[in-house]
């Protein structure tokens, strides 16, 4: 389960492309030094929840590379 933000955080200011073409692991790394609360990373294709959870940074991974990011 993921963490419970506290009120009033604002996740970083972080664009979500910039992630697009990393290796998973090192997207992962840079997204926790960054200040993303929870990240999450899913093979391509996965079907998920839609629920909005705040500080969380979402990766799209095919072939150990990051194909898509969004934030929630």
């Amino acid at each position: 389960m993921a963490p419970i933000p506290t009120p009033g955080h604002q996740p970083p200011d972080d664009p979500a492309k910039a992630y697009t073409g990393l290796p998973s692991d090192e997207a992962e790394r840079r997204a926790r030094e960054r200040g993303w609360t929870t990240v999450r990373s899913l093979p391509e294709g996965a079907i998920v929840t839609m629920e909005y959870v705040a500080g969380r940074l979402n990766f799209s991974v095919a072939d150990g590379r990051v194909t898509r990011c969004w934030q929630g």
